[in-house]
């Protein structure tokens, strides 16, 4: 972190004099602090400038915490590197001010990156791995890497400075393994030691889910956790809508089962179940449909066979009596024993 040590101008002296940390994240934006609300004992204004390039000019953002001013902020057109920055920090403590000057500093100094991403695990062999990212830097050749990673039974964390692929020449399928990188300017480009911050992990190993970038996993994270969820919350509500406000898509999705017993409470209370007169058939029509007719009785008789004696009545002396109104049997012989019947 750059620290600007300021020395006072004048001849009074504060008991703790303001020290001024400057950081250049990323090469987008730059912050000058010089303490925090609580031990801050006056107000403070920054002056800036570049030897000889610029004239001084005042912080135009003021960093603050609860109304007191607490550091500047610098935007990316405000930022020259490999020029001389000097800082001038005023102090007001009731009526006398206090200036304090920084010593140059060097803005290429004091960069600090933004952390690696895309972390992705590759296996190369039966027992090597291979670890890739990238970094949101703008001068990807002017870093340097740092990894560390341990093994669910390992107690330690192991680092190893790198270029910008890490190999693991030797793995455990029985353990799972996690890896961070992080980033800093390289002595090709800068004289500094603000590491950036630790990448997001990625884990691989027999107990891990997740064998792909650190940005996958957070995406299907947020797919699980939080689009399913409100997708289907908001569906179920787009189909209480329809249902509730569109009357034929619920009569069509859920038809209503007709009764049909009302319509027959006229046949049974009034008419007592006489369909004729529910139906409102004519009498004259249903008399018609009654039964009207008799049939004369058939009376059978057997004829003797021609070769046979004589007939029965004759042995007998008995003669069938007939019945009136009824023809006499003929009396010749026919070949059929089959009796006829008078009508």
């Amino acid at each position: 972190m750059g620290v600007c040590h300021v020395s006072p101008v004048h001849s009074l002296v504060l008991v703790h004099p303001p020290t001024a940390a400057c950081v250049l994240f990323n090469e987008e934006y730059m912050t000058c602090m010089w303490g925090s609300r609580e031990t801050l004992t006056a107000n403070y204004s920054l002056y800036y400038w570049y030897e000889n390039r610029s004239p001084v000019v005042e912080c135009k953002h003021y960093l603050q915490d609860q109304g007191v001013s607490i550091g500047c902020y610098f935007n990316q057109s405000e930022i020259i590197q490999f020029q001389p920055f000097r800082v001038l920090i005023n102090a007001s403590l009731g009526s006398r001010t206090l200036k304090f000057l920084s010593k140059p500093m060097e803005l290429q100094d004091l960069v600090k990156p933004e952390a690696p991403v895309n972390l992705t695990i590759r296996n190369m062999s039966s027992n090597q791995l291979q670890l890739t990212w990238t970094s949101p830097y703008p001068k990807a050749q002017c870093l340097e890497h740092a990894v560390k990673y341990k093994s669910n039974k390992d107690t330690n964390w192991m680092h190893q400075v790198k270029g910008d692929i890490f190999s693991f020449p030797s793995v455990d399928y029985e353990k799972y393994y996690t890896f961070y990188v992080r980033s800093k300017i390289n002595s090709y480009c800068g004289r500094t030691q603000l590491w950036s911050e630790w990448s997001v992990p990625v884990v691989w190993g027999s107990n891990s889910t997740s064998k792909g970038t650190a940005e996958e996993q957070l995406h299907w994270f947020w797919i699980h956790t939080v689009l399913i969820p409100i997708a289907s919350c908001l569906l179920l509500l787009v189909l209480v809508v329809l249902l509730v406000r569109m009357e034929r898509v619920w009569v069509i999705l859920m038809p209503r089962i007709p009764n049909p017993s009302k319509n027959f409470d006229e046949l049974f209370i009034t008419h007592n179940g006489n369909f004729q007169e529910w139906a409102g058939v004519p009498k004259d029509v249903v008399e018609s449909f009654r039964p009207n007719y008799s049939e004369n009785i058939c009376y059978v008789s057997e004829l003797p066979p021609k070769d046979s004696c004589e007939p029965l009545w004759e042995s007998g002396n008995y003669s069938p009596s007939v019945m009136p109104g009824t023809p006499a049997a003929p009396r010749e012989h026919s070949p059929y024993k089959n009796s006829y019947v008078g009508l």
